[in-house]
């Protein structure tokens, strides 16, 4: 784990400049805020493949339907609150009902928004869109994992949301990381719990492991970077190895990581879940350490349950 903290949505930022000088036919919608979203350098450096639709989601998401008929690789730039709920129909009925090749890539999601308040928290995304067929839902733990994942989601073919944060963690892997789109990086190895967690909250499930092991329990610790389709063989290993999970995500535990974790484990018919996240309630104007505790997503709470768990 290295000492550098970054934004995920830098590491967006920077990918999708490299990608679109390897293929002309990537393109930005941009939703009229790509200075939040680390599209300036797209812009400035790619000017012909950027459009700025202004502030409308619904409209961006059909431009680039539109382009995506043409073989063009559009990526539509904004906040995952509106990039998910406010063109849910559109993402539904435009582009993954034809099963088009679209890419919906929104920072500031979860509860990184903070002091903006519930209006701009993303709390719904990845559990509403992760429903509709097509679609593949990510979300990197870094800006390593950042970096790697929009690499991966523009070279598959089909609707992909990608799901970045607003706030610098701590870089948590190196350059020769690799990342397979559906396929969970177990990045820690442990008997007595396995912690899922994805996103900012992997940095979380590390820190959490490296303080059960000094009380010596020895914890797993899985990235499960894509929700939708879930990496299940990993899964089913963790219910067979160990029998208890805990998930962490900083998304409502309703119908995200923590649900789609659960419903492997059901028709299992064994083993055990706790589920860690938003606790389906809406965020405040506060700051994100403050809201993650407010949730209970926290290394002490991991550990907490843990210990009850391993009893």
């Amino acid at each position: 784990m290295s000492e550098v903290k970054k934004a995920t949505r830098e590491g967006f930022g920077e990918e999708i400049v490299t990608l679109g000088k390897k293929n002309k036919d990537i393109f930005v919608v941009d939703i009229d805020i790509g200075k939040s979203c680390k599209t300036g350098a797209f812009l400035k450096e790619l000017p012909k493949q950027h459009i700025n639709v202004g502030i409308a989601e619904q409209n961006g998401a059909g431009v680039a339907a539109g382009m995506a008929t043409c073989g063009k690789i559009p990526f539509v730039v904004t906040y995952a609150v509106f990039g998910s709920l406010r063109i849910c129909e559109m993402i539904r009925q435009e582009i993954c009902y034809p099963n088009l090749n679209v890419k919906i890539a929104c920072s500031h999601g979860g509860v990184t928004p903070a002091n903006d308040g519930a209006s701009h928290q993303s709390i719904e995304d990845m559990g509403v869109l992760r429903t509709i067929p097509n679609m593949t839902v990510i979300m990197p733990a870094d800006y390593v994992a950042a970096k790697k994942l929009t690499n991966a989601a523009a070279e598959m073919y089909g609707p992909c949301y990608l799901r970045f944060t607003r706030d610098a963690i701590p870089v948590i892997y190196d350059e020769n990381a690799e990342f397979v789109i559906g396929k969970a990086n177990v990045l820690k190895e442990g008997k007595d719990i396995a912690i899922i967690a994805n996103g900012d909250t992997v940095i979380i499930a590390l820190k959490a492991a490296a303080e059960l092991a000094k009380q010596g329990i020895a914890a797993k610790v899985v990235d499960m970077h894509t929700i939708k389709p879930l990496d299940v063989d990993v899964v089913n290993q963790c219910i067979d190895e160990i029998g208890k999970i805990i998930t962490i995500e900083d998304h409502n535990i309703l119908n995200g990581l923590g649900s789609a974790v659960s419903e492997v484990v059901a028709e299992r018919g064994k083993g055990i879940v706790k589920r860690i996240g938003i606790q389906d309630q809406f965020g405040q104007s506060a700051p994100y350490e403050r809201l993650l505790e407010m949730n209970g997503i926290t290394v002490e709470n991991v550990v907490e349950i843990t210990k009850k768990l391993t009893k």
